[in-house]
């Protein structure tokens, strides 16, 4: 049986936090006061990680998405990766990360069969990279992603647009799709933890600057195809002479709750239905009380029936969840 919410949206997409930590400070989405850590017990194993995995993968989700805080800084991440791509059902891997510290795990990744990596870069000048992140690795990221493509792997940029701190810089991050076979995206900043602070660029005004420098865009459809019928939220575009595409994540401005598929298992075991509230299941709970597999799926099916019918940023400009993106996973 399908995997679905109250209001028949079918999940199946699951994105996974490995950690709430990060190799990276970057000084928009970093509390000044410093971050408070989880302690090891609170963290969920990666033997538990690979049973919610296993249970929901049997119960319909097909994507798996390892996300942070940093992914890569998780030790172990290799071997995780290559018993989720040993799971019967065969999930689509993919991994978001800073690209740090990518290099030299692709040959892993690779062989355990993930094929798709995002990279969260919001900016492709060095100095501003380092002023940004507080480290400077730009040289290194650049790298890692020309070697990812070079693989074979399917590589996607992510770029939150931020005014006063992107904004100058977009059309050059699109622009790097023009001679490289990528996708680069430009997510709207949702008001979450220490994005409050900011204030987001919405997905119209990016694109009256995309125009003005490229030209017209055109759709484009087939920049993400689909697995087994099953799109993410990215709207995509193409310029003239392009060989990649531009895309568009627009919760706030074009918000796209009705087809949301997703759930988000967090670092501390909340399976997380909505960015906008703070309510969950308790996932580690369960499994440290001891739940079967099929108590287990039970209490995931009940769960996803709470899943909220959509979020409320545009109305309040706020959220009820006030962790930040590295507590629950970006």
């Amino acid at each position: 049986m399908d995997l679905t919410d109250a209001y028949g949206r079918k999940i199946e997409y699951l994105r996974i936090s490995l950690t709430d930590k990060c190799n990276l400070r970057c000084s928009y989405c970093m509390p000044s006061e410093g971050v408070k850590r989880l302690s090891h017990t609170d963290v969920l194993t990666l033997e538990e990680i690979l049973r919610v995995s296993r249970v929901m993968t049997d119960m319909g989700v097909c994507r798996i998405r390892l996300t942070g805080g940093e992914p890569l800084v998780r030790k172990g991440i290799e071997t995780l990766v290559q018993s989720l791509g040993e799971l019967d059902k065969k999930p689509e891997l993919a991994l978001t990360t800073n690209g740090v510290l990518l290099a030299d795990k692709l040959e892993a990744f690779y062989g355990a069969g993930l094929r798709s990596v995002n990279i969260s870069l919001d900016t492709l000048n060095r100095e501003t990279y380092a002023s940004l992140t507080g480290t400077d690795a730009l040289t290194e990221v650049l790298s890692a992603i020309e070697q990812a493509l070079s693989m074979g792997f399917k590589v996607k940029l992510n770029a939150v647009s931020i005014q006063g701190v992107n904004d100058k810089e977009l059309p050059a991050l699109a622009a790097f799709a023009r001679d490289r076979a990528i996708d680069v995206r430009f997510i709207e900043l949702m008001p979450i933890g220490c994005g409050a602070r900011h204030k987001g660029i919405p997905q119209d005004v990016v694109m009256d600057m995309l125009e003005d420098k490229f030209g017209k865009a055109d759709k484009a459809p087939d920049a993400e195809a689909p697995i087994a019928g099953l799109r993410g939220p990215a709207e995509y575009v193409s310029f003239k002479d392009f060989k990649g595409n531009v895309g568009f994540i627009s919760p706030m401005s074009h918000s796209f709750c009705e087809s949301c598929n997703r759930v988000r298992l967090t670092v501390d075991g909340m399976l997380k239905l909505c960015l906008y509230y703070p309510d969950g299941l308790d996932v580690k709970k369960l499994i440290r009380e001891g739940a079967s597999d099929k108590e287990l799926a039970e209490a995931i099916r009940e769960g996803i029936l709470k899943k909220p019918e959509k979020h409320c940023f545009s109305e309040t400009n706020d959220s009820e969840e006030k962790r930040s993106m590295y507590e629950i996973g970006g």
